[in-house]
């Protein structure tokens, strides 16, 4: 249906835009991917949010520290990044285990042994 909306938009704009609609034609395929995802999964991929959260977090962090010495900033962004990895893992904001399993092509995967390791 997706798909359908949006070759009737970029036929309508066609007449108008033919930049348009040509350009619509060709990023089709790349602006639809999500839809090849399992239907829980594309809910967490409708915006980039997350993204923009964890950049204004490493910036609000290192704006604090003004100038790093050696390799500090590796660390501190390194622990931004581990302690957002641990807020999203226990939130259930990202994709996780359980929803990924039936996309492994492997019989033997078990999440919560793998969540466990």
């Amino acid at each position: 249906m997706a798909r359908q909306q949006w070759r009737q938009v970029a036929h309508r704009l066609a007449a108008r835009f033919p930049k348009l609609a040509a350009l619509m034609a060709e990023a089709e395929h790349d602006v639809l991917a999500y839809i090849g995802f399992h239907a829980d999964h594309r809910t967490k991929l409708n915006g980039n949010n997350p993204l923009e959260h964890l950049n204004g977090e490493i910036k609000r962090r290192t704006n604090v520290v003004d100038i790093f010495p050696n390799e500090a900033i590796v660390r501190l962004v390194g622990a931004i990044l581990l302690e957002q990895n641990d807020e999203w893992a226990v939130t259930k904001r990202c994709l996780s285990l359980e929803t990924m399993l039936p996309l492994s092509d492997d019989p033997t995967v078990n999440p919560p042994a793998l969540a466990a390791a």
